[in-house]
């Protein structure tokens, strides 16, 4: 009887090892169909990143204050204005929430008119100098 199971024993494990060699064996060619745009609208959404802080962009200012509203303010835009991320800053002796990255006054005008319903007390202003 333990011959009979040393023997079973081999067998799974010849079998095992053969299974394993030929799962290592295989190979496989994936084709990536992608419309030329994409890379070229990448590389200039990695642009836009970079230039967050340009003093050429506008942002919106929605509150100045302590830290714990501040959070307590972020929170509340995050939650209301999906489409704008808000970020929060420090200048002495506030923490600042500030939203958006226009390009334009007009498109951060258009923001504003939709943000000051909540945030009565928000405003424009651009950036002084560059955080980089």
């Amino acid at each position: 009887m333990n011959l009979l199971n040393l023997k079973f024993k081999l067998l799974y494990l010849s079998g095992l090892a053969f299974t394993s060699m030929t799962c290592l064996a295989q190979e496989g060619h994936i084709a990536l169909n992608q419309d030329r745009n994409i890379s070229v609208l990448l590389d200039l959404k990695k642009q836009m990143n970079k230039n967050e802080y340009d003093s050429n962009r506008y942002k919106i200012q929605i509150y100045s204050g302590n830290r714990a509203t501040a959070q307590k303010a972020k929170a509340d835009f995050k939650e209301t204005f999906s489409n704008w991320n808000p970020t929060i800053e420090y200048e002495t002796p506030n923490f600042k929430i500030w939203a958006g990255n226009f390009s334009t006054r007009l498109d951060a005008d258009r923001a504003l008119v939709k943000i000051k319903k909540k945030f009565p007390s928000a405003f424009i202003f651009k950036p002084k100098k560059d955080k980089n």
